[in-house]
């Protein structure tokens, strides 16, 4: 059986919230991103899972955890958010004052990664996830996901930046018939967006 891919961004954070560059800085989910967490357990808690893989970083295992599915977990660091070295716990608002045709899709972070090298991890995920059977159901972060669903279906890195993934949002990677036609089946499902 062709492996779906459940991938979930973990829940809020107080950076997430504040829209603070996080890569490896290790901070626990807000009570709301816990709650979010555990509603998101309550919409998986049928699928059967062959596989649980996370991120090690804490608030991707603590959705992991909240959502019912921590005992079965296996960690996998190529889940980790992007290294953003010298941008880490920034804003974009102010990285571009500095840096106006910044684009972390396509310049990376100085003494993080570089496109290249996020783009090499999700590959090497993807030959991972597409040697194992089942359902399979990867916790992971914001722009990582969005890179891992960019490589997914054979597109550049750049193109991530066109896929948003909210917290304790719920995507689905497979296959239209075979190996050979991958795609997006669900992306970004959660709570909806208030409308401003």
């Amino acid at each position: 059986m062709l492996p779906h891919i459940y991938l979930i961004r973990h829940g809020e954070t107080e950076w997430s919230l504040a829209a603070r560059h996080t890569g490896r800085t290790d901070i626990p989910l807000t009570a709301r991103g816990e709650e979010r967490a555990r509603e998101l357990g309550r919409r998986i808690r049928d699928i059967q899972f062959a596989h649980v893989l996370t991120s090690p970083l804490r608030r991707a295992r603590q959705t992991c955890e909240l959502s019912g599915l921590g005992p079965v977990a296996e960690i996998e660091p190529d889940l980790m958010e992007w290294d953003y070295g010298d941008y880490e716990g920034k804003h974009t608002a102010e990285i571009l004052k500095t840096q106006p045709e910044w684009n972390l899709f396509h310049y990376g972070c100085p003494h993080g990664e570089t496109p290249a090298q996020v783009a090499d991890r999700a590959d090497r995920l993807i030959v991972r996830l597409r040697s194992l059977s089942g359902n399979i159901a990867c916790f992971s972060h914001g722009h990582f996901g969005r890179v891992l669903a960019a490589r997914w279906i054979g597109l550049p890195v750049i193109e991530a930046q066109r896929f948003l993934l909210d917290p304790a949002s719920l995507s689905i990677l497979g296959y239209e018939h075979d190996v050979e036609s991958p795609v997006i089946a669900l992306w970004n499902a959660g709570e909806k967006r208030s409308e401003k």
